[in-house]
């Protein structure tokens, strides 16, 4: 319940009931912020103390309690509840395009209709349902494609009518509505009362809470956590945990080694009413307005209606530490445009007599997903904080992974899209987070459509050759605050229209990346793939391949001058990383990982190398610029550059050398493109790059030599099947799930990490399969796009999700993968999925709710490694091994 009064009845009705409480918390309540006497002492120490006693810290609390663990210490600078959560508008919704995020909020769900029966407190649960409008038809798109992928969860939904909608809540005003999507099991709940249930349960289970008590700052010694320091004293801990919501990015800076968390706070406004003449029922749905920018509900027979403005206020920019969060100031003439939108929708409100706008701050982050997960620089650093203004609808499911990961070392689903380190230091300047969230706010319920680019904080990383291809007509993207070029925009073509078009269907660009494409093929073209993360590892004796062989599956023992592709495994045997790795000389070798692997993947090789001062760890991104020539005319080039021969008997498939080019020396030059098509990838030291981009590019004219983008390797690379890590790989998928058995040497001589999870697969069988669909009824020009995501079919039963698509210009067809579940038709129990299982089935991708057939593939089409053929001469059985 989002009014302060309603709160605070709630909290003296809990203390009341449970005088237990009062015992094991602080002091007794004042609404003053000042110090009060603290009769119950701080533990000396705890296992884990939790900072923040909103949803998330309490959440956190209540699920590692759960899971056995007692010694843990929830700490509050002031009430319980008492910060955003309070004035949180209660509204559960599981709506969410993202995978995870969708997972936690009807995690969410379940946890609260129960927490009152379980707790005994009161929590306002009330399932209304939701309504969500659309009044164009790329947003009814848009909830369709969020419909598909509740409905294969069993979550019920359905895209209704506007006379629908009108019979769900009749004062709704339908005239420009083209449609809608309803979820009956959304829900309402008082979200401060909720706070206060898990923390019950925590109590009761062991966890100590202490109210009016401020973190300073912690203490981490040699990368670890060691303790926290208080206004009350000193706790020793193993873990710290920040949950500390708008306040969190202040006090991850607070001690000598910052932790970066990269949010910052907006005001966010809602307006409550009076109760109408005739008052409205409790039970009426929620109603989401994306494109009028509004929520309603209904609020002790008036309503709560709030939104997400185009010009958002970030406040506390300069940082400031208030203990507890008061109303902001009211300011009617910026609420005024979502003020208009609701009674443009309800248009029966305008007698209605408005008791109060509230204005509260929220946090958000650069990406417009919440932080979870361990600091990259401290262990026992976690970190659970920005929601978005989701924290109600997240907290549950969020607060259970992160237990989850505490406990067991990992989470039980693939959090990776919410990770923190997904995020390096460049995310945390103060400016750079002000002007994102001002654009990140409004974009809550702007219309989103597939390969969207965020417009703020730009510029920031950018390839030496970044001027030089913008002028040429590069149409960029970011990744991890890196500029990549999406494509070339031929001259004479309209920019204004390409920089516009935002389609679910055909996209403008269509006709630009194919003819990239087929340059690829049949002649030379250069991408600039410089935002790829570059690390060396060396030693002064056998350190380096000693631990490198433990820490990757594949046989790292090679020739000087070879190149493996190779995974680095967790213990489950599930990809932390996908990487090629050269081995430059008997003790130094040189790692490529992917763009968005910098933060992730130095702090796992952090973790796990040797405390060893002979053992040598550098980041060297930075240090080189990178040309990926791929195309068959790519030899031709690089012979008449370097005056050596490249042809494969000289220069082999998988071979890196250090070579001159042009003028410039000590190129690293590897025969590998990462997309199946052949070429080479010049490593050049950043003072040489333009140098060396011009040479090419000149050598290259008679060649028909072109610059591209990576929409035009992500078509190569899909139709080759291969599979890149941050969309078809994660922490929970094995290189046996994915057709990679040869890049693991289960034989290499020594244990490796995965080792044992891989044994047994192999032994036992996968529950997945990696598996490539090409469409076949598929109309490339008038039919919805798959992009992600979509639901898998066979045999007219669910069983997995896209990953990835593209459209291939070889095969004109689009071409999925993604990964095929047997699931038990009876018990729901998952099977063994075998190649008879994949190759006997009817598919079917679903896109926004419209099924197309598709061809199962395990293997890559072996047409494609010789000449292009038309379509319907492709033979869709035969395969080939890549």
């Amino acid at each position: 319940v989002a009014g302060m009064f309603l709160r605070l009845l709630s909290d003296i009705q809990w203390r009341a009931a449970h005088p237990k409480w009062r015992r094991m918390t602080s002091s007794q309540r004042s609404t003053s912020t000042t110090a009060e006497p603290h009769p119950v002492s701080l533990p000396a120490q705890a296992q884990v103390v939790i900072c923040g006693g909103g949803i998330t810290g309490t959440s956190v609390a209540y699920h590692l309690s759960k899971m056995g663990w007692k010694d843990v210490v929830l700490l509050e600078q002031g009430r319980l509840a008492a910060g955003t959560t309070r004035f949180c508008a209660g509204i559960v919704s599981t709506a969410r395009p993202v995978s995870i995020e969708l997972k936690m909020a009807h995690y969410s769900n379940k946890l609260y209709q129960q927490l009152e029966q379980e707790t005994g407190v009161q929590t306002g649960y009330m399932k209304t349902g939701s309504i969500s409008l659309a009044q164009t038809q790329d947003r009814l798109i848009s909830l369709k494609r969020i419909a598909s992928s509740l409905n294969v969860m069993g979550i019920p939904c359905e895209i209704i009518s506007p006379k629908e909608v009108l019979q769900l809540h009749p004062l709704i005003n339908i005239h420009d509505l083209v449609g809608a999507m309803y979820m009956p099991e959304d829900a309402l709940v008082s979200s401060a009362n909720v706070s206060l249930a898990l923390a019950t349960a925590a109590s009761r289970n062991g966890v100590q809470i202490h109210e009016r008590t401020s973190v300073s700052h912690v203490t981490i010694q040699k990368g670890r956590v060691t303790g926290v320091e208080t206004d009350r004293g000193r706790i020793q801990c193993e873990y710290f945990i920040n949950c500390a919501g708008q306040w969190a990015y202040e006090l991850g800076h607070s001690g000598e080694e910052p932790v970066h968390i990269p949010l910052h706070a907006c005001e966010h406004f809602y307006l409550l009413t009076h109760p109408l003449q005739e008052p409205l029922s409790s039970s009426l749905p929620t109603v989401v307005d994306p494109d009028g920018r509004i929520y309603i509900r209904s609020w002790q027979g008036g309503i709560l209606s709030g939104g997400f403005e185009k010009n958002p206020k970030p406040l506390f920019t300069e940082g400031r530490n208030q203990l507890e969060i008061q109303n902001l100031q009211e300011d009617w003439d910026h609420f005024g445009p979502l003020l208009s939108a609701l009674l443009r929708r309800m248009p029966g409100l305008e007698a209605l007599q408005i008791m109060q706008l509230v204005n509260c701050p929220e946090s958000f982050t650069p990406d417009m997903r919440c932080i979870m997960g361990e600091s990259p620089t401290a262990r026992g650093y976690f970190v659970l904080a920005g929601m978005n203004s989701a924290g109600i609808s997240y907290g549950g499911g969020a607060g259970k992974y992160l237990a989850e990961w505490i406990v067991n070392g990992y989470p039980s689903e693939n959090v990776w899209p919410l990770d923190l380190k997904r995020f390096g230091t460049l995310q945390s300047s103060r400016t750079f987070l002000r002007h994102r969230v001002m654009e990140v706010m409004p974009l809550m319920y702007d219309l989103k459509v597939p390969r969207w680019d965020f417009q703020t904080g730009r510029q920031l990383r950018t390839s030496p050759l970044y001027d030089r291809l913008d002028a040429q007509g590069a149409r960029w993207m970011e990744k991890h605050g890196f500029e990549r070029v999406k494509y070339f925009v031929p001259p004479g073509n309209d920019l204004l229209d390409l920089d516009h078009s935002k389609t679910f269907y055909k996209p403008d660009w269509f006709d630009i990346v194919g003819s990239e494409v087929k340059c690829c093929k049949e002649a030379v073209c250069v991408i600039d793939m410089s935002s790829f993360t570059k690390f060396e590892i060396s030693s002064t004796g056998d350190q380096a391949l000693e631990s490198l062989q433990y820490l990757f599956s594949n046989d790292l023992d090679v020739p000087v001058g070879h190149v493996v592709h190779t995974g680095m495994l967790n213990e489950k045997g599930g990809y932390e990383n996908d990487c090629s790795i050269a081995r430059l000389s008997k003790r130094s070798f040189f790692m490529i990982s992917p763009t968005d692997q910098q933060v992730h993947c130095w702090a796992w090789l952090k973790n796990h190398l040797p405390d060893d001062s002979n053992l040598v760890l550098e980041d060297v991104t930075w240090k080189y610029t990178a040309l990926n020539l791929i195309g068959p005319r790519a030899v031709d080039v690089l012979s008449e550059l370097s005056y050596a021969p490249m042809t494969a008997e000289h220069f082999p498939s998988l071979f890196c050398k250090e070579m001159s080019v042009g003028y410039a020396n000590g190129i690293r030059v590897m025969s590998i493109t990462h997309t199946g098509e052949p070429g080479f990838v010049l490593y050049i030291p950043i003072e040489y790059a333009l140098h060396v981009y011009n040479e090419v590019m000149n050598m290259g004219q008679k060649y028909g030599i072109r610059n591209a983008g990576y929409y035009a390797l992500r078509s190569l690379r899909i139709e080759k099947f291969f599979a890149f890590w941050g969309q078809d790989l994660d922490a929970f998928t094995t290189p046996m799930e994915c057709g990679r058995e040869f890049q693991v040497k289960l034989d290499k001589g020594m244990e490796f990490l995965g080792q044992e999870a891989l044994l047994e697969q192999k032994q036992n069988g996968v529950y997945k399969r990696f598996t490539m669909f090409i469409l076949e009824d598929h109309d490339t020009d008038m039919d919805l796009w798959p992009w992600w995501g979509e639901p898998i079919f066979r045999n007219g039963r669910y069983v997995g999700k896209t990953t990835s698509s593209a459209y291939s210009y070889t095969l004109e067809r689009h071409v999925c993968l993604g990964f095929v579940h047997h699931f038990d038709e009876k018990t729901g129990e998952e099977l063994v999925v075998t190649t008879d299982f994949i190759n006997q089935g009817e598919y079917e991708i679903e896109i926004a709710g419209q099924r197309f057939q598709a061809k199962a593939k395990l293997y890559p089409f072996s047409s494609l490694f010789t000449q292009r053929r038309r379509k319907d001469e492709v033979e869709l059985s035969g395969y080939q091994r890549e």
